[in-house]
């Protein structure tokens, strides 16, 4: 099996030109998505540059709309290749005999073959095209103004024929609608729109992740029997599945098989995380959360804020086995404050009271959270690999309030060129379930059976002094590692996590052999789960299965086979 090349193309000029404005350039998160994936590509930065010979299927990013650049990417086509854009390509419309039409943002899109239970997929921006009677064009999908059942604007995808290749045509800006769902459509500095219900005071006055939040309080969230409010659908996760699903039957159909990686080591399709905030810091507190987690079997992250416990009491914890993180308060009404001093000297004192050297994760006290950035470039100086803050602060704000279950590296703002920040973002569903004021654990199998589906990170938050103070909120941690056990969740730490994705990601996978086993460079990973898009008849014995949408054969690394 040949192997498709894949390019992205971002073209420099034109985002020189943005972020000398100030604009952003969130296109170039299709290079996150495709390497959260494990998908092997190219980047290139000039489409003089695009060569047959070297890529088979041009993903672009960002291209300045100018008539000499837009001629080369329809030649690459009509030359064989495959061109998909994200709601880019309009100096094509008139070639391709499309009209454009006007947005409708944010809406949902109808993409055939979700499911019976997937309402449509959320989006955040578009730039639709619509096909004239002269377009040879196939339209599949479509987008809805507004609300899921809106009256539809324009189709999701525009198909065409070019030369022996094609063009692919998304109306939707989908690496900015991942990005926006996941980090928000701008910075945080004002209170965000509370929910009309009263279930999500979110504008009480404490800048929070949550108040930048782009999902709509009434059509994103479902309830529970109980009437439990939460957001159901992880929507960046979709469309992830969504953007690399189309990617794969492309190349299929050219013939071509384009590698991947699995998520997760070899037996494992699904993670769950739980994690405690220390607040109070009673000794008695971390003792019974001890006595739980050692009754239900698993590990857990203890994320700690100042002053923290006995030394005894960390001993103990990290003799379970349990990871110690860090719990940076930055809320002014307990003498805390945002900035990179206090940040730094939070930390320092965790280190020494904890016998640490270093420390793997942080999640924010109370989720406090400004700006876009800035909390990403304190973890950055201090070596903080993970990040848990971005989650539900409210009652009625759980759930896939960010869109996504999944570790991400997240994306700087304009300022910074869009770089990513070397900061792994874990973020969590929901904080102590059963509590007296907060949410049941109703939603305990929901969120889990909505996690599996994605094969993500089922984060659930538990602070000490609740476990320790509420006994249901104590059977409620029972409830969550019983269900997710059954349902084939394994318990890791949040360095767990961190560790095992920053580890798959130096495993690149450069080729097919003739007996149709992948060749990889990188470090040794024990498990990684390689899987091969099949282009034919498979190998007689071969495990194979669908994995986004697309039939695969799959292969486990060994330790040889990684570093070939």
């Amino acid at each position: 099996m040949k192997m498709a090349r894949v390019g992205i193309l971002l073209d420099k000029q034109a985002a020189e030109r943005r972020w000398a404005f100030g604009q952003n350039v969130f296109e170039a998160y299709l290079g996150e998505v495709l390497s959260h994936a494990g998908i092997p590509y190219q980047w290139l930065d000039d489409p003089a540059t695009i060569d047959r010979a070297d890529v088979d299927i041009l993903l672009v990013a960002l291209c300045e709309e100018e008539e000499k650049k837009a001629a080369t990417l329809l030649r690459f086509a009509e030359d064989g290749g495959g061109v998909i854009s994200y709601a880019g390509l309009n100096r094509l419309t008139g070639k391709l005999g499309c009209k454009e039409r006007r947005e409708w943002s944010p809406g949902y899109a109808r993409l055939p073959g979700e499911g019976e239970d997937l309402r449509p997929l959320r989006y955040l921006y578009s730039r639709p095209w619509i096909l004239t009677n002269e377009a040879e064009g196939e339209a599949w999908g479509s987008l809805h103004a507004e609300r899921p059942d809106g009256p539809e604007t324009a189709p999701a995808l525009l198909r065409f024929k070019a030369g022996s290749g094609f063009i692919d045509r998304w109306s939707v800006n989908i690496p900015y609608t991942i990005v926006a769902l996941q980090q928000g459509s701008g910075p945080v500095f004002e209170d965000g729109i509370p929910a009309e219900d009263g279930t999500g005071n979110v504008d009480e006055g404490i800048l929070k992740a949550d108040d930048k939040c782009e999902m709509d309080w009434e059509y994103d969230r479902l309830t529970t029997e109980t009437g439990a409010p939460y957001f159901a659908h992880p929507y960046a996760d979709l469309w992830r599945e969504v953007l690399i699903g189309h990617l794969l039957r492309r190349s299929v159909e050219m013939g071509l098989t384009l590698p991947f990686l699995g998520y997760w080591p070899d037996g494992i399709s699904h993670v769950a995380m739980i994690s405690h905030d220390s607040d109070i810091n009673q000794d008695e507190h971390a003792e019974a959360t001890l006595e739980v987690l050692e009754e239900c079997g698993i590990r857990s992250t203890w994320c700690m804020l100042e002053p923290g416990y006995s030394s005894s009491i960390y001993d103990r914890v990290k003799e379970a086995g349990h990871e110690l993180a860090f719990h940076y308060n930055a809320l002014d009404i307990q003498g805390g404050h945002w900035g990179e001093e206090e940040f730094d000297r939070q930390l320092a004192w965790l280190k020494s009271a904890a016998g640490l050297s270093e420390i793997t994760s942080n999640k924010n006290h109370y989720t406090r959270f400004e700006g876009w950035g800035e909390l990403f470039r304190f973890c950055e100086k201090n070596g903080i690999a993970a990040e848990q803050t971005r989650g539900p602060s409210k009652k009625g704000n759980i759930g896939f309030l960010f869109g996504t279950c999944h570790p991400y590296f997240p994306i700087s703002w304009a300022d910074e060129r869009n770089r990513l920040y070397d900061v792994l973002e874990i973020g969590f569903l929901t904080q102590d379930l059963d509590h007296l004021t907060l949410a049941d654990s109703s939603v305990v199998v929901p969120f889990l059976e909505q996690t599996k589906k994605v094969q993500g990170v089922a984060h659930f938050l538990f602070h000490q002094i609740h476990i320790m103070q509420q006994p249901k909120v104590t059977d409620a941690v029972r409830k969550v590692v019983r269900e997710a056990k059954s349902r084939g969740f394994v318990f890791w730490t949040c360095k767990e996590i961190n560790d095992w994705e920053r580890a798959r990601r130096k495993v690149s996978i450069r080729g097919v052999n003739d007996r149709g086993e992948v060749i990889a460079d990188g470090e040794a990973l024990d498990r990684l789960v390689v899987w091969i898009p099949v282009t034919g008849e498979a190998e007689t014995g071969a495990v194979i299965e669908s994995k986004f949408g697309v039939p695969c054969m799959k292969q486990v690394l060994s330790r040889s086979c990684a570093s070939r």
